[in-house]
C-alpha cells in the first residue's frame, strides 16, 4: 500500500488454541527479538494499524521501541509507572505542565511516591537531590510554558553517575512534546525514556487525541504491560490520522511555523508595550548557547519550534484585557488550549493550562501569554496582535 490499511476490528481470528497460546505468551517481549510477524489477538494488546505508527515514531527517536496511547497524560503516566512503585522518589523540575503537575501533587502521594521539585536548570541542585530512593528524572524541554531548556546531555550524565553501583537504576524521562522529534532527539543525548502528546505538534491538525513513549527494549517490556493492564490505548482510527496525516508533514509544518515565529517573536521584541519575549530562535533567548547545541533537525539545522511566550508591560497595558480582545475580535488569532496545530492559538496559562498551580510557585503573579504559532501568514499574525494591543492599551 502507498497509504497504509486502517483496521477496523476489536478482535483478530486465530488458527488454532496453539497459535493463540503462543501469542500471549509472545506478549510484551520485544518484538524485533521474535520470530515472525506479531500475532494479533486483541486491540488493547497489540493491533496493526497502531504499530505501524509506533514504528514511525521509534524510527523518528531513534528508540528500540514505542508504545501508544490514549492521550498524552496516558503517555506520561504509563512512562513514570511503569518504573514506580510505592516508597520511590520522582526528581522533577519545579515547572511542569499543568496536568502532569497535578498528577505529581494530588495522585502520587496516594500511592506512596515523593515528588522533589528541583530547578532543572541548576545542574548542581538536580545531582544534589538523587537519592537512593530516586528512581526517575522527569523535566520538559522546552519547558511548557517559559521555553526554559533543559541540558540534556548533563541530566543523561548525572543519572548516568547515579546508577552506579544500584540494583534498582534511576531513569531519565523527558516530555519532548514541544520539540517533536523533528526538533530534538533527546536520546541522542543520552535520555533514557521519551514522551509525548501526539494531540500536538506531532498530529498536527487538532483532530486526534494521543500520546506516544519512546523506551529502550529493556523497558518496553513493562511499558507493553502496564498499558495492557491500564488501559490507556490509541484508537486504530485515531493512529491512521495520525500516521497518514500528522508525521508525513511534521517537516513541512515546523519549518513554516518556525519561519512565522521568528518573525513574530523578532516583532513582539521590538514592541514598546512588551516586557520580554522568550524565543530559542532569538538571539537575545538567554540559552542561546544550548538551544543551538541541542535543537537540531533531520539535516543539522537549527529548529528552534513554533512556540512563543511574552509578558506585556503591566503599567501599559492589561494582559487578560489584551488576550480577551484578541479572543473576540483577532481575525487569525485563537483563544484556546493545546497547541501545535495549524491554526495560531493563544492562551495565559496561569489560568488555563497551568491552573493546577493555583497561582502558586513558579506561576505565582505571573501573566504570561502563550503562542503556539500556526501556518497562517507571519504578517497577518502580527496584525491582529498589533490590533488588540492598540485597542487595549492604556491612555496616558
Amino acid at each position: 500500500h502507498v497509504v497504509p490499511p486502517l483496521t477496523a476490528s476489536t478482535t483478530f481470528r486465530l488458527e488454532s488454541v496453539k497459535r493463540a497460546a503462543r501469542g500471549f505468551n509472545e506478549f510484551g517481549q520485544y518484538r524485533k527479538e521474535l520470530d515472525g510477524a506479531p500475532i494479533y489477538i486483541y486491540d488493547r494488546l497489540e493491533e496493526p494499524t497502531r504499530g505501524l505508527l509506533e514504528s514511525q515514531i521509534s524510527a523518528m527517536e531513534g528508540a528500540d521501541a514505542c508504545l501508544t496511547f490514549a492521550s498524552g497524560m496516558a503517555a506520561v503516566s504509563a512512562a513514570l509507572g511503569c518504573l514506580l512503585q510505592t516508597g520511590d522518589e520522582v526528581v522533577a523540575h519545579t515547572l511542569l505542565y499543568g496536568c502532569t503537575h497535578s498528577l505529581f501533587t494530588n495522585r502520587y502521594p496516594k500511592l506512596g511516591i515523593k515528588v522533589r521539585r528541583i530547578d532543572f536548570t541548576d545542574l548542581k541542585a538536580v545531582a544534589r537531590a538523587v537519592n537512593s530512593r530516586t528512581r526517575a528524572l522527569y523535566f520538559e524541554s522546552p519547558v511548557n510554558p517559559t521555553l526554559d531548556l533543559v541540558d540534556l546531555r548533563s541530566i543523561a550524565e548525572i543519572v548516568s553517575k547515579a546508577n552506579k553501583g544500584r540494583k534498582r537504576r534511576v531513569y531519565s524521562v523527558i516530555d519532548n512534546t514541544f520539540a517533536t522529534p523533528f526538533c530534538q532527539r533527546p536520546m541522542e543525548h543520552g535520555i533514557d525514556i521519551v514522551a509525548h502528546s501526539l494531540t500536538k505538534n506531532i498530529g498536527g491538525f487538532g483532530t486526534e487525541v494521543g500520546g506516544a513513549v519512546c523506551c529502550s527494549k529493556e523497558v518496553y517490556p513493562e511499558l507493553a504491560m502496564y498499558r495492557k493492564d491500564f488501559g490507556g490505548i490509541l484508537s486504530p482510527k485515531a493512529a491512521w490520522n495520525i500516521l497518514v496525516y500528522g508525521v508525513p508533514t511534521i517537516p513541512l509544518r515546523i519549518k513554516r511555523q518556525q519561519y512565522s515565529a521568528l518573525q513574530v517573536a523578532q516583532y513582539l521584541e521590538k514592541h514598546r508595550l512588551v516586557a520580554s519575549v522568550r524565543y530559542p530562535g532569538l538571539d537575545s533567548f538567554p540559552q542561546r548557547a544550548l538551544a543551538l547545541k541541542q535543537m537540531r533537525d533531520f539535516d543539522g539545522g537549527f529548529a528552534p519550534g513554533n512556540m512563543i511566550y511574552f509578558k506585556l508591560d503591566e503599567r501599559k497595558i492589561d494582559a487578560v484585557k489584551f488576550v480577551d480582545h484578541v479572543a473576540q475580535n483577532a481575525y487569525c488569532l485563537t483563544l484556546a488550549v493545546s497547541l501545535g496545530h495549524t491554526k495560531t492559538l493563544i492562551e495565559m496559562p496561569s489560568g488555563m493550562t497551568h491552573s493546577a498551580y493555583a497561582g502558586s510557585g513558579p506561576m505565582k503573579e505571573n501573566r504570561g501569554v502563550r503562542l503556539s504559532i500556526g501556518l497562517e501568514s507571519p504578517m497577518d499574525i502580527i496584525k491582529d496582535l498589533e490590533a488588540s494591543m492598540k485597542a487595549v492599551a492604556k491612555r496616558r
